[in-house]
């Protein structure tokens, strides 16, 4: 699978914005991550990319991402994507059979949460955004409201980081990608 064949199934099922620029922020730290670890950073990225191309039309833990697995079996997307992008809801209770699964659980929410952390600064700039302003933000109950703190942390302990590299690791990995996620580097 390449990714414009991922980008051409996140289109079709994706039509908010929004959720595009989730996928491109996904796939970014995916990606970033897939090369310090001396992995597939296309295959990464894909999983990144697609982990929620079903929301808009599964937006419940009863049907997401599960049924949007199927869809993408019929799509012939490999078993191992579609695996990982199981692996990033927490309710299915997946064991992690490689690292890629590990990541897209560490990746998914904090690359939103970093995003926002950039939106809301003055320079809206992803370098102003540090572990300690994440921490902050992260007591912070009604910003980024939907954001599961406790995922946060326990995405970067399971992949094995800590959590403040993690955020830095994250924040440069956007950078790349910021202009698309409507931020400064």
């Amino acid at each position: 699978m390449h990714r414009d064949d991922a980008w051409a199934i996140l289109c079709d099922y994706a039509q908010e914005e929004r959720t595009r620029k989730h996928g491109i922020a996904v796939e970014a730290v995916m990606q970033a991550y897939a090369r310090h670890y001396h992995e597939d950073e296309e295959k990464w990225g894909i999983v990144g990319l697609l982990h929620d191309f079903d929301w808009e039309i599964h937006p419940t833990e009863d049907l997401h991402p599960r049924a949007g697995s199927e869809l993408l079996a019929a799509r012939g997307v490999p078993e191992d994507i579609r695996y990982a992008i199981l692996c990033h809801a927490p309710h299915l209770g997946l064991e992690y059979r490689q690292k890629m699964d590990a990541a897209i659980f560490a990746c998914d929410e904090i690359a939103g949460f970093v995003t926002a952390c950039a939106l809301v600064k003055p320079d809206r700039s992803l370098s102003a955004v540090d572990a300690k302003t994440v921490r902050k933000k992260m007591k912070d109950k009604a910003f980024a409201r939907s954001v599961n703190r406790d995922d946060l942390l326990r995405g970067a302990a399971q992949l094995g980081v800590d959590f403040d590299e993690h955020v830095r690791f994250v924040a440069e990995a956007l950078k790349p990608v910021a202009p698309e996620l409507g931020v400064n580097r």
